[in-house]
């Protein structure tokens, strides 16, 4: 007798009557109407047909609750029922600060293109003839500078409806074998199908790091969509690839520095802007602490490490130490006395949080309030970039003195002693694997990390250059993302993952592979068109004259001085 018709009849007669009461004319009842949408969904799991089954009373609750209290305790894994928080200080002014950009270049353009036209070309009527075309001018700079930052603002609108404007739908993450491993697989693929030749054989060329980087980045971007964390043995092999992204910034900027003995403020301020500029501008925009994107604080603090091991006296490079072994010498007492620091660092907690608890030292890293997430994340891989260091050091030294053959084709030793590198190599690999599978327990294996990782790392370096066609031929495909892989890592956390990498963004309900599929490529797009503007806006910003660098360098600390202020006028505010 009681139908879903007559029900919906009864709760109509019921609300209708508490909302006309007398005694309570604010009062506003509402039907709990989602209950109905449970039901038709698990109906199916009913005893009898007539009684709902417990699932549908944890969801009616679940849903309720998050009603109610998401609201008040705002859990950082829950988007649902959530108000959009308020608008920061720092918020608005960026809002300004792009909108006038947006202005100003249209301006500009406009103003730009009625001048082209004056100077178009235009028909002779007495010949015939089309008079010279006159040459464009190049784009000013100040054009430069306005388009990048409208291009930005645009982008950064993007990233603040995905992540914080609550218009789009998130969901949750739920890891399955299949999810991570059909996605590699096809990856692994595409990659193997676009190969090209590499203009230089030598070991770790530039198309060879950058196919590494990207190979690297798009497994860890499948291993965040994927929920993989969650399985330890995949856990621990994305810890090797985050370690061996930190190993190429020791080897590269060593090497560099090593080679070129170029010192100057100039190669800092480009490498930190280049590094850095996204991550503090997505600060501002999505309030967020520098800290929250942990990678970029790491590669800029471990730069900073191998420059200032490397400038300080006595400066030693390869030029000065080719004359006199002793040089040699006195790098590697340099490099000693790094690892001296690092483990001092690694195993007193206490000392390393007193120095990155310093004003202005501890706005960069605390998170939460402490430091403790930036030591577990620099303790992690604590002596990977100094692996990097030593072995661009023992390369470049071999390199110097003739001992490989770096030729096309040619393998990298003799044939006995690379098909012995070769053997060990594929067997390191392997006993990594192995032991990485075999984990139990993720904090034990986490101490062991900073220690093996690089075994691993170094296999696959021999594995990848020993054979002279394999040093000979790199992925294009790989190649290209690795060029923008630092844009991938930090675009991911809130255009393609969402609530802060705790979810995934839905930008087309109700179709799974059609959403990945349209989010992905706007992702793309996206990391792609910021690594561009970031080049561009680096070669202004950044000039190479240096008088007009340090009057950029003192606006740029006036910048942060301003922005350090307002941001603790913001945190008493809040308190």
């Amino acid at each position: 007798m009681i139908t879903n018709e007559k029900i919906d009849a009864y709760n109509e007669a019921a609300i209708s009557i508490l909302n006309s009461s007398t005694r309570n004319s604010k009062s506003n009842v509402k039907m709990f109407s989602v209950s109905k949408l449970i039901a038709q969904e698990t109906i199916m799991e009913s005893l009898d047909g007539l009684h709902l089954p417990e699932s549908s009373r944890e969801t009616s609750a679940m849903i309720l609750m998050n009603v109610y209290c998401n609201k008040i305790l705002k859990p950082v894994d829950g988007s649902c029922c959530q108000p959009r928080p308020p608008l920061t200080l720092l918020q608005k002014l960026a809002a300004c600060f792009f909108t006038l950009s947006i202005i100003g270049y249209l301006i500009f353009y406009i103003i730009h293109r009625n001048a082209h036209r004056k100077n178009k070309p235009c028909t002779d009527l007495e010949s015939g003839e089309e008079k010279k075309n006159i040459i464009n001018p190049p784009v000013s700079p100040l054009g430069i500078l306005l388009q990048s930052f409208c291009k930005l603002g645009l982008i950064m609108a993007y990233f603040y409806i995905c992540d914080r404007a609550n218009l789009f739908m998130k969901e949750n993450k739920f890891y399955t074998h299949s999810t991570f491993f059909i996605p590699i697989i096809y990856i692994l693929v595409l990659g193997v199908f676009y190969n090209e030749n590499t203009k230089e054989t030598k070991v770790l060329n530039r198309e060879q790091t950058d196919e590494w980087k990207g190979w690297m980045q798009l497994v860890i971007l499948i291993y965040h969509i994927s929920g993989a964390s969650t399985f330890l043995p995949v856990y621990m092999h994305i810890r090797v690839l985050v370690a061996a992204y930190l190993f190429q910034t020791g080897y590269g900027h060593f090497s560099y520095f090593w080679i070129k003995g170029d010192f100057g403020i100039h190669r800092v301020c480009q490498v930190l802007f280049r590094l850095n500029f996204l991550v503090v501008v997505l600060c501002i925009v999505m309030d967020r602490p520098y800290q929250f994107y942990y990678f970029v604080p790491l590669v800029t603090v471990w730069f900073m490490v191998i420059y200032v091991t490397l400038a300080l006296w006595p400066q030693i490079i390869q030029k000065k130490a080719n004359g006199n072994c002793f040089w040699h010498f006195g790098l590697l007492l340099k490099l000693a006395f790094l690892l001296l620091c690092i483990c001092f660092l690694a195993y007193s907690q206490g000392a390393f949080e007193k120095i990155f608890s310093l004003w202005p030292l501890s706005k960069c890293f605390e998170l939460k309030g402490n430091v403790y997430e930036w030591w577990f994340r620099w303790r992690l891989d604590r002596y990977v970039v100094f692996h990097g260091m030593l072995f661009a050091f023992i390369y470049l030294a071999l390199q110097k003195r003739q001992v490989l053959s770096e030729g096309k084709g040619e393998p990298l030793f003799s044939n006995k002693v690379s098909n012995f590198l070769l053997f060990i190599s594929v067997v390191s690999f392997l006993t990594y694997s192995i032991w990485a599978s075999s984990c139990k327990n993720k904090a034990e294996c986490n101490e062991l990390h900073p220690s093996v990782s690089v075994v691993q790392i170094l296999a696959f370096i021999l594995i990848r250059n020993i054979p002279g066609y394999a040093r000979s031929v790199y992925s294009s495909f790989f190649a290209w993302f690795g060029k923008i892989s630092l844009e991938l890592f930090i675009c991911q956390y809130h255009i393609w993952l969402a609530a802060d990498t705790r979810g995934i963004l839905v930008l087309i309900p109700g179709n799974p592979m059609l959403n990945i599929i349209v989010s992905t490529f706007i992702f793309v797009c996206v990391a792609h068109e910021i690594s561009q503007i970031t080049n561009d806006l680096a070669q202004i910003i950044i000039p190479k004259d240096n008088s007009s660098l340090l009057k950029r360098l003192a606006c740029i600390a006036a910048f942060f001085c301003g922005l350090l202020i307002l941001s603790s006028v913001q945190d008493k505010s809040r308190h």
